[in-house]
């Protein structure tokens, strides 16, 4: 894997390539508004760029990002599953 020679110089990136960066536009997106207080967010040159995604905002687009460290999830509670008395009774019977 090649280092990144536009905005993250010496970092490792998938998108270099040896003529140049290959992600769209040449060059990675800074974070939108929703990153703040990410885990995977890092400064370059005064400007907050991720470490997972060179498009943040497209992470974004289609509800809570899927690596972001500061989004929670709702966690669905379970409620414990009725039991039909008459059944029940039948089985403890057996």
């Amino acid at each position: 894997m090649l280092s990144c020679m536009t905005l993250k110089i010496g970092k490792p990136c998938v998108f270099m390539t040896k003529s140049g960066c290959s992600y769209n536009g040449g060059r990675c997106h800074p974070v939108v508004d929703a990153c703040d207080g990410c885990g995977h967010v890092e400064i370059y040159d005064q400007v907050r760029y991720c470490k997972i995604s060179a498009e943040p905002a497209s992470k974004w687009s289609m509800g809570p990002c899927n690596m972001a460290t500061h989004a929670k999830t709702a966690q669905k509670v379970e409620t414990p599953q009725k039991l039909n008395p008459l059944k029940a009774s039948k089985r403890s019977q057996r």
